[in-house]
């Protein structure tokens, strides 16, 4: 049973990355694409990677692609039954004797959403505030899409952890931070903290534990927010006119959830190593949307203590909570400009969080 539901899985993993490896850009692609490999060789993550077998590599994996693109998803055997791949519940009751963890779902949160499968040892499983927490350890079957913690069950739960993909988002960073090294830098805070220039496998897992309990954090703030949001989110997000607003959209809940739960947590334990974790990956649109969250960070490192990051999260909360409920009034406005309202809103400068003036 073990090798065929292994190969099932991996088939349609194949299957998922050929359609959807072309969503990434160039340059997240190629990355993703060498810890692919490195996965797959069975490599440890500091391992060097040689360049020609690499490349070769991703020509054949990419001949495979062509050749899946068009196959359905696979039903999944197992105690002599063929399975709906994307039944993760059913297929975990008869998996749990086995210490195996199945995930499925779609990235997005919607039908068409991107299909991510893998198939992994049990690390762990508990409940958090009544939400169950499953931890992947050593993965079986896996995809070139490997998001390292997920609130599966169309925001029910569980919580799955994969604690291998994010042992690898541990060392792309670290590696990235190492090839352009900046002093002062949030990473540079990562990097004292956990002591990774001392052996970054001996730090490892310490820095980890810290980001499987973020993680958790974060989806239980999601679970959450979605209690209060209920199905009118997806429904927004279903609506909205272009990727740009999209990309908001998703970033402000982020947003909402760490408000919600994550960083009231971690500033309550006033432990300084998880809140540079958390930092570290607090970028992009989010931060974009938040400059007043970023100079609160700043004036922490620069000696002023908690209390900014403090006064900051509760002001962000308060007005990520008014900009989500006045989007959530456009969109069920359902006139036909709404959705463009609601897209226009999510975009504009006032959805950002800035600098108290002086």
């Amino acid at each position: 049973m073990r090798d065929t539901l292994v190969s099932a899985v991996q088939a349609n993993c194949h299957r998922a990355d050929a359609r959807h490896a072309s969503d990434l850009t160039l340059c997240t692609y190629l990355l993703q694409m060498r810890e692919y490999f490195r996965w797959e060789s069975g490599l440890p993550l500091t391992a060097s990677l040689p360049r020609a077998d690499v490349g070769a590599w991703i020509a054949a994996r990419e001949s495979l692609w062509d050749r899946l693109v068009d196959e359905p998803y696979a039903r999944l055997p197992l105690d002599g039954e063929a399975m709906d791949p994307f039944e993760a519940d059913a297929l975990n009751q008869r998996l749990h004797t086995e210490g195996w963890l199945y995930g499925a779902g779609r990235l997005g949160g919607h039908d068409r959403g991107r299909p991510v499968f893998f198939l992994a040892e049990r690390h762990a499983e508990g409940r958090r505030d009544g939400v169950a927490v499953l931890q992947a350890g050593r993965e079986l079957a896996r995809g070139l899409f490997a998001p390292p913690a997920v609130l599966a069950g169309g925001g029910a739960g569980p919580i799955v952890i994969r604690r291998e993909a994010l042992a690898r988002w541990c060392w792309q960073g670290y590696e990235a931070w190492t090839m352009r090294r900046r002093e002062g830098s949030t990473w540079h805070a990562v990097v004292q903290a956990y002591g990774l220039d001392d052996g970054f496998e001996r730090a490892l897992p310490r820095w980890l534990d810290d980001l499987v309990e973020v993680s958790v954090l974060h989806e239980l703030g999601e679970y959450q927010v979605g209690q209060r949001l209920g199905a009118r989110w997806p429904a927004l997000r279903a609506a909205l006119p272009d990727r740009r607003s999209d990309l908001h959209a998703v970033a402000l809940r982020d947003l909402l959830a760490d408000l919600q739960r994550t960083l009231p947590d971690l500033l309550a334990r006033a432990e300084a190593a998880p809140l540079h974790a958390w930092f570290a990956s607090f970028d992009g649109v989010r931060a974009a949307l938040f400059p007043r969250l970023v100079a609160a960070h700043a004036a922490w490192r620069a000696g002023a203590g908690l209390a900014p990051l403090r006064e900051a999260v509760a002001t962000g909360r308060a007005h990520f909570e008014a900009l989500a409920t006045q989007v959530l009034a456009l969109h069920d406005d359902q006139d036909p400009g709404s959705a463009a309202a609601a897209a226009s809103l999510l975009t504009h400068a006032s959805a950002a969080c800035g600098r108290v003036s002086p």
